[in-house]
């Protein structure tokens, strides 16, 4: 099984100034490609990402010699990527849907470039990169195994290396009982809710930095130039990047909160029962909408199931129709409405009250132990 590390790197400038060139061909070789691709389509010849590399091969030292100042997997791995978006973008035409043609990639909109495992070496704290030498990462590799790939990116003006590592699968047992399970009640106010009473607090990253993002926006328009393709100050490029670094706090922000939690539960609990959410459909209410992406619950979702396969633990999701907050946990009978507003369940048939998402939480953990027979 592969998992990833990412680390924090220390660049010097000359360093710093061969990661953003590395990345610029990066995104060059992928541009090329797709026009290439495009121009290819249209004449009817037969295209891939296997003819695309063979052809920059050919090419590159008489069109493009500066390609050859960085490593060899950047170009080579963009248009690998580039052969991954046009695979998906075919399957799902061939389904039905419509999804968004691959699009050209614009200079500082998640910048990185790959290294495949010949072409680096960790040793404790410090990471060779081809053609520059050892740079320093924040921390030691974190896995033991072997080591098959790394991606180098940017946030803001801050650089980070993912090394993808495989690694033994967990022994733990997937067999559940009631004391190793819990329900999951995912939230907006309350991130998480547990069966346990266990609350974990939203974030709520864009409503706490909200007057920086407000200050920081109209600072960078009223800097902004003029006329369109107008060259920028020195002082909107300053802003620019201000608000470049107050975004990546905010991600790190939730991407700090979702792992510890997702880590928790999976390393605590083997059994955890959790409910399909209709996101997409819930995202088109106005007035949610904006907290729903703050909270990143499909992000939740995703490292929720990645880490259950890691660490042995198992999840059962409850179909999106199954009444887990209108059902009692006492006495399974279910309410016929149940506003939004009411924070506090009430059972009309035997008393039973408590708060309403530990209500749902508990129908969630009953619903995991109901599927594996233990309930």
């Amino acid at each position: 099984m592969l998992r990833a590390h990412k680390i924090r790197l220390y660049p010097n400038n000359v360093q710093s100034t061969y990661f953003a060139r590395a990345c610029g061909v990066a995104r060059f070789a992928y541009n090329w490609g797709l026009s290439e691709w495009q121009r290819m389509y249209e004449a009817g010849e037969k295209v891939n990402d296997g003819i695309l590399r063979k052809r920059l091969n050919a090419i590159k030292r008489e069109e493009f010699p500066w390609m050859l100042e960085v490593t060899k997997c950047a170009p080579q791995q963009a248009l690998i990527n580039l052969g991954v978006a046009f695979g998906n973008f075919i399957r799902r035409v061939k389904q039905g849907e419509t999804p968004g043609y691959p699009k050209f990639k614009r200079k500082g909109i998640r910048d990185s470039f790959y290294i495949s495992n010949d072409q680096f070496q960790v040793i404790e704290d410090s990471v060779r990169i081809p053609k520059l030498g050892w740079v320093k990462m924040a921390e030691s590799l974190r896995y033991n195994g072997k080591v098959v790939a790394a991606t180098v990116s940017r946030r803001a003006d801050k650089w980070y290396i993912a090394i993808q590592v495989e690694v033994e699968g967990t022994t733990k047992a997937t067999t559940s009982s009631e004391n190793q399970a819990v329900g999951v009640d995912f939230g907006i106010s309350v991130l998480a809710m547990l069966s346990d009473g266990t609350r974990i607090a939203a974030p709520k990253a864009t409503s706490r930095y909200a007057k920086q993002l407000r200050r920081l926006n109209q600072e960078l328009s009223r800097r902004e130039g003029a006329k369109k393709g107008e060259r920028q100050s020195a002082n909107f490029k300053k802003t620019k990047q201000k608000l470049a670094r107050l975004y990546a706090k905010m991600a790190e922000l939730r991407s700090d909160t979702s792992h510890k939690l997702t880590t928790n539960l999976t390393r605590d609990f083997t059994l955890i029962g959790i409910e399909d959410l209709d996101l997409q459909s819930m995202m088109e209410e106005g007035n949610l909408s904006r907290a729903l992406a703050d909270a990143s619950l499909y992000e939740l979702r995703r490292q929720l199931t990645y880490k259950a396969e890691a660490n042995g633990a198992r999840i059962v999701v409850a179909d999106r129709y199954y009444p887990s907050s209108k059902r009692c946990s006492s006495c399974a009978v279910v309410k016929h409405t149940l506003s939004l507003s009411e924070r506090s369940y009430h059972c009309d048939s035997c008393g039973f009250t408590c708060d309403r998402d530990l209500n749902a939480a508990i129908n969630l953990k009953q619903y995991a132990l109901a599927a594996i027979g233990d309930y």
